[in-house]
């Protein structure tokens, strides 16, 4: 399962990899906030089963959590991967599911959704992405992978998004096949990829 809340080249990546029976993985839905997304689009072009659970169709955020871990549920996925998808997950979802997230920065430096503006604004000269599993925080659960991106003399916030995302994209991929083909366990905050999927998860065996 994958949710979105845009253009979708999260998504695409997943998709791509996916096509290759020896990912390992199916996507069994995607899941937006809002309508009109190119993610959306994608997922349609793609006959991927595909919904939207708006915030502002329900009367509060806890009864959106619980709108939007029905419409998950009901695809009974193994895994679900936030890909872009720009709302805080709730306690209903995040109780019943592993969420994995990325980040555009290596966490926990430059949290929160203007990471890459952030990086710069500090002048540091490494950036990078995570990949890690949802928490209640905003980018604090634990770190599954990292890898690192040079900041170049001119660089603005665009030229340097576009390169954490081309190995954001292939970073996801990595970790989520290692996921669903060999598990992963967490011990603190530590996250092990292989050998069995943590009895804390609640989530049944597979890889969709």
């Amino acid at each position: 399962m994958v949710l979105v809340s845009g253009s979708g080249s999260n998504l695409q990546a997943l998709m791509d990899a996916a096509a290759d029976a020896a990912f390992g993985a199916e996507i069994v839905a995607v899941g937006a906030d809002r309508d009109g997304i190119e993610g959306l689009a994608r997922a349609r072009r793609a006959d991927l089963p595909a919904f939207v659970v708006k915030v502002t169709d329900h009367e509060g955020r806890e009864a959106w959590d619980a709108a939007l871990h029905a419409r998950i549920a009901a695809h009974r996925p193994d895994l679900v991967v936030s890909a872009g998808f720009m709302k805080i997950l709730g306690p209903r979802v995040l109780g019943a599911f592993p969420v994995v997230n990325t980040h555009p920065a290596l966490l926990p430096a430059f949290p929160g959704a203007h990471a890459v503006r952030d990086a710069l604004a500090y002048g540091v000269r490494v950036t990078g992405c995570t990949v890690h599993l949802v928490d209640a925080g905003v980018d604090t659960g634990p770190v599954i992978a990292q890898q690192a991106v040079a900041v170049r003399d001119g660089d603005d916030e665009a030229s340097l998004h576009e390169r954490i995302k081309t190995v954001e994209r292939r970073l996801l991929v990595d970790v989520v096949g290692r996921m669903v083909r060999d598990g992963w366990s967490v011990t603190g905050r530590h996250v092990r990829l292989g050998g069995g999927r943590p009895a804390a998860s609640g989530a049944p065996g597979g890889g969709r």
